[in-house]
């Protein structure tokens, strides 16, 4: 069966088109552009579809009119593993697609799920079937434009900037604190789960991933597409 999978995120539209477990293609739009979304569902004849928006009061009914099964996910949604997440009407929906990935990825694992984006989040999941629960930080922009904004005299950097361990100058010194300071909280999480949780696997996904996997103690797996993965493993389990 071919399957589509939407995550419809606060600026773009990712997609991927999945033949039973198989990732076989991978798309992104515009919000203002759905229309390819439409000639994907007819050239793979999509039979399923599962969608997670973050928009409020979001409009589906095309989408419908084109594929027999469509699941939005949402906080009633039945999800592949235990969740000890007091609050599952306020959690991001990309997080637990994130969980699902990494059990799909990574069967009967615990493993450290890192999304480098707007913001960082880590989420704690043991033994293939429990999600701990996780945590949420500024990321690395969001720094870089916090010292700028809240400031008088710091200026905006960006993670381009050449720095070194010790800034020799106030931008590369901006530079290493943000920089090395996330990557100093990255292994701290690291070290913090392997002695709680015997946790050794570490995912990373999101915009920052390539830039820190580099930066980063080894083994850490970078993984683009970890959310599709992670609604394509809630799609089966629900089907």
């Amino acid at each position: 069966m071919v399957k589509l999978v939407i995550d419809k995120g606060n600026s773009s539209i990712k997609y991927g088109v999945f033949d039973k477990e198989a990732l076989i293609a991978v798309y992104s739009t515009p919000h203002c552009d759905q229309s390819q979304i439409l000639k994907t569902i007819e050239k793979y004849k999509a039979e399923s579809a599962i969608i997670s928006s973050v928009v409020l009061n979001d409009d589906f009914s095309e989408i419908r009119e084109r594929v027999a099964q469509v699941m939005i996910l949402d906080a009633s949604t039945r999800l592949p593993f235990v969740s000890e997440y007091e609050t599952p009407e306020t959690i991001g929906k990309d997080r637990l697609a994130a969980v699902a990935g990494a059990q799909a990825l990574y069967p009967g694992s615990s493993v450290l799920i890192i999304d480098a984006g707007s913001a960082i989040t880590y989420e704690v999941f043991v033994d293939g079937e429990i999600y701990k629960g996780g945590n949420i930080s500024p990321g690395l922009e969001m720094r870089f434009k916090a010292l700028n904004t809240f400031t008088d005299k710091l200026p905006l950097v960006s993670k381009d900037e050449e720095y070194n361990f010790a800034g020799r100058s106030t931008r590369q010194a901006i530079a290493s604190g943000v920089i090395n300071g996330m990557i100093f909280e990255i292994e701290g999480y690291r070290e913090s789960v392997k002695q709680r949780w015997g946790i050794n696997n570490t995912i990373i996904s999101g915009g920052d991933s390539i830039f820190f996997v580099e930066k980063l103690k080894k083994p850490i797996f970078a993984n683009q597409n970890l959310v599709l993965f992670g609604l394509n493993r809630i799609l089966e389990y629900n089907a």
